[in-house]
């Protein structure tokens, strides 16, 4: 008997890409890590495939499909070629045939902002494509980074060239190689890395051109910090990201890096920055929780990168305020498969609690209590949570206690 956690095989193939933002019951797993390319993953992710759809992840995010210069994936060249440091075509497809039947769908990372040239062309650079399939010429980069093409419509990702979007032919042959990651290879999500790299329109029309069932983008610029204290108001920084999920015609969510700054600084006896001036959670998922892809750590911010680490001891904590809160929260590879049993014993507890409770991305959320030491909150009308060292329960006797655990505790009605 295939597992089926999450609803009927019909919803599998769907393929209207508002669907899954309307219903807002997603739950993500960053299905690796930076060091992933080195343990024949296509095939040791195919091992926990029953794992992952019975702890009820809905979609889980794998590295980049296509053959990259850097191993990890984010320096592509041919993206047609899908033998990777990650494993060949083949396990590739093996393992989304298997996500497929256990019905949990494969998040494709979509590295499409620079991609490493061929042959030296203008100025000597290597800005050609030639000899591989999307043959593009110098007018396939931008001015800005050694091509003959437009000014960038984003920031500048540097020492790579980087794709001109402007270019109708460019916009049909990434539609294209999108529609053929779908429809032949097998995704059915997309993450868009370095999205500030290009404009969130084009992204918008790569959505509708591929129509994928879930898209969530990579908009990370710093937070706002006095030195290194981190400023309570966070306004300017999930406004960027709400502007970035705007322009995409609201079609893309957007990883949740506002909450991602402000819980690391929180969980360290600074739970007062919880709760904004409007009395709301202070990220995107405040704002705009039905786009929201809240998160703890990823392969930049953790892994052996630890670019911007969340603080290991309060872990947990962390995951107890993501998979209890509106938006939709992402669990990483490491906190659930490399930091022992317990963590993902306690990671699946929450889970089972957010999906039989039925919080979702647009779940009511009343904060009762916002001080250094402790956090507290009602969502829906059945979860209550707290974490920090502050002691602190529900009133009233149809609360029972639920989960808990180093500094959190959940109940429920």
């Amino acid at each position: 008997m295939v597992y089926n956690s999450n609803g009927s095989d019909a919803s599998y193939h769907r393929t209207d890409t508002g669907a899954v933002l309307r219903s807002g019951r997603e739950i993500l797993l960053q299905a690796f890590n930076w060091e992933s390319h080195k343990h024949n993953w296509w095939g040791n992710l195919e091992k926990k495939v029953a794992d992952i759809a019975k702890s009820g992840f809905t979609s889980a995010w794998l590295p980049p499909p296509a053959n990259s210069f850097a191993p990890e994936g984010y320096l592509p060249q041919n993206l047609y070629n899908i033998n990777s440091s990650y494993g060949s075509e083949q396990l590739l497809r093996a393992l989304l045939q298997k996500m497929k039947q256990y019905n949990v769908r494969a998040m494709a990372d979509i590295v499409i902002n620079h991609r490493v040239g061929t042959t030296q062309g203008h100025g000597g650079m290597y800005n050609r494509y030639d000899g591989i399939p999307l043959s593009w010429d110098e007018r396939a980069v931008t001015s800005c980074t050694g091509g003959l093409g437009n000014r960038s419509t984003g920031d500048n990702f540097n020492g790579v060239p980087n794709i001109d979007h402007t270019q109708h032919f460019v916009r049909k042959d990434i539609t294209a190689w999108l529609q053929w990651l779908r429809e032949s290879v097998g995704f059915q999500d997309f993450r868009f890395d370095f999205a500030r790299g290009y404009s969130p329109k084009y992204v918008k029309e790569y959505i509708e051109g591929a129509k994928p069932v879930f898209s969530v983008g990579e908009y990370w610029d710093s937070c706002n910090y006095n030195g290194h204290f981190l400023e309570y108001n966070q306004d300017s920084h999930r406004q960027r990201i709400v502007n970035w999920i705007d322009a995409t015609g609201q079609l893309s969510a957007a990883f949740d890096f506002t909450t991602k700054g402000i819980l690391q600084e929180a969980v360290k006896g600074q739970l007062w920055r919880l709760r904004d001036p409007q009395g709301k959670p202070p990220g995107v998922l405040g704002w705009w929780p039905s786009r929201a892809v809240t998160f703890i750590d990823n392969h930049d911010t953790g892994s052996t990168q630890a670019h911007w680490p969340f603080p290991s001891d309060h872990v947990m904590e962390g995951y107890a305020y993501i998979l209890t809160h509106p938006g939709m929260p992402a669990v990483f590879y490491d906190h659930f498969y490399d930091w022992g049993n317990s963590n993902h014993e306690q990671i699946v507890k929450l889970i089972d609690i957010r999906k039989h409770q039925d919080i979702h991305s647009r779940s009511s959320i009343k904060i009762f209590e916002a001080q250094p030491n402790l956090y507290s909150a009602m969502i829906g009308e059945k979860v209550c949570m707290k974490i920090g060292d502050g002691s602190w329960y529900p009133e009233g006797k149809e609360w029972k206690l639920a989960t808990c655990g180093h500094r959190y505790a959940v109940w429920q009605k």
